[in-house]
């Protein structure tokens, strides 16, 4: 049509035909030869060899990628500590109702929205200082959150919140491989929490480590049960026992600490702030490379799995007896070896305002031979000791009381490792 067009403008036309067919053939001709360029590309990267698993597990050390941890255990290299300055205590809402015990409700009730105690907080601060030179005398690269006024109000089109803290990084991010996964939360007052993280994961990202925000949820009013029934442990016992917990499946929600790591294995369970839609998004996310294990407890307040079932070691694995795993029998046939740590030191009076005492098993381990443990719990120390481990031990007693232990305490960015299969 264009040819014929042309034509009828005369000898002008002509000419204008003849260049616009040039410019046609070395279009065609061009693309014809980026086509055959692709397509031997191709025909050579099939002709590689399919990576196995240990070239896979390799590839981030190959990039020399910060970021690398497939498990607990493996030697740990770098590692990120939270911060306890500024922290805020949460506003008394329906969810941070159902994860706390009943008799730090009015302490809830009358300091929502305050920093907590100034003088509970300044010691804290002192001891995960200690912890943080007590690990790089290990030989661990520690990493800082940035310091952040919590106490201040935001409002988003669904709901209005002060903040909390940046004190547990193993609540938020979680490391597979080379990715950095940012949890959406549950909690309305730690929304904003991943802003003290931004500087480290930009620059991780920056060094060429995945970066993954996983759904952020409106947390409207939908997603909690608002009449949710809490009035004694009997109540919460009878809920768990049905399935039923105080957020909804409205919108995928998760915190990263429900999740724990073994290699090619992933172990997670439903709670309070974690829901199905949250563990699908992840399982999909996560798969074909790694299988997502949903696994459940006898636990009137699930939150976090790293208090009732901490996997310290090549099939190796610590219980709460308390609360017992449902599926035991799964990791017992597979040859695991389940021990269950001894009772908890930390005395009745000691505030722990989001926690239990069993944050005595919430412990970190620098390699498959030491671990970091409370020097208080001395228990448990002999525990590790019969196990061929050794303690490191350090106080962080009114660390503690803000809802952590030392596994809570940290993200292991980068470990020594390679990613294995230890469950079958």
């Amino acid at each position: 049509m264009l040819r014929v067009r042309c034509l009828r403008g005369g000898s002008r036309g002509a000419e204008a035909a003849h260049l616009i067919g040039a410019m046609l053939g070395r279009a065609l001709t061009g693309w014809v030869h980026k086509a055959f360029q692709s397509s031997a590309s191709s025909a050579a990267a099939a002709a590689q060899p399919a990576l196995t698993d240990d070239d896979s597990a390799n590839e981030p050390d190959r990039q020399k990628c910060p970021v690398c941890s497939y498990n607990e255990w493996d030697s740990l290299e770098e590692v990120i500590v939270g911060r306890a300055e500024n922290a805020s205590v949460p506003p008394f809402t329906v969810e941070v109702k159902a994860n706390t015990y009943e008799k730090y409700w009015p302490f809830y009730q009358k300091y929502g929205g305050q920093p907590f105690p100034q003088e509970h907080v300044e010691k804290a601060v002192a001891e995960i200082e200690e912890m943080c030179n007590i690990l790089r005398q290990e030989g661990v690269t520690v990493r800082r959150p940035e310091p952040i006024d919590w106490s201040f109000q935001y409002r988003t089109p669904d709901f209005a919140s002060t903040g909390m803290y940046a004190a547990m990084p193993r609540d938020i991010l979680l490391v597979v491989g080379n990715e950095i996964i940012e949890a959406p939360m549950a909690w309305r007052a730690r929304f904003f929490e991943y802003r003290a993280y931004r500087p480290l994961i930009k620059e991780y990202f920056q060094k060429g480590a995945k970066w993954t925000t996983a759904p952020k949820p409106t947390m409207a009013d939908e997603l909690y049960d608002q009449d949710y029934p809490i009035r004694t442990v009997e109540d919460r016992h009878k809920l768990a026992a049905l399935g039923k917990f105080v957020t909804t499946e409205f919108e995928p929600c998760f915190d990263a600490a429900d999740f724990i790591r073994a290699g090619r294995d992933i172990f997670v369970q439903r709670s309070q702030v974690t829901n199905y839609m949250g563990i699908e998004w992840m399982r999909r996310h996560l798969a074909p490379a790694y299988k997502v294990h949903v696994i459940s407890f006898k636990d009137p307040n699930p939150m976090h799995i790293d208090a009732t079932f901490n996997i310290i070691g090549p099939g190796l694995v610590l219980s709460n007896p308390d609360r017992p795993c449902r599926q035991i029998e799964m990791f017992e046939k597979a040859g695991w070896t389940v021990v269950k740590p001894p009772t908890p030191l930390i005395p009745d009076d000691h505030p722990l305002w989001m926690s239990s005492k069993w944050l005595s098993m919430n412990v970190l381990m620098l390699d498959e031979k030491r671990v970091m443990v409370d020097a208080n719990e001395t228990s448990i120390q002999k525990m590790f000791e019969r196990l061929g481990i050794k303690p490191i031990k350090v106080n962080i007693r009114h660390a503690n009381s803000l809802g952590g232990g030392f596994h809570c305490w940290t993200t292991d960015v980068r470990r020594r490792g390679t990613l294995q299969s230890y469950f079958n």
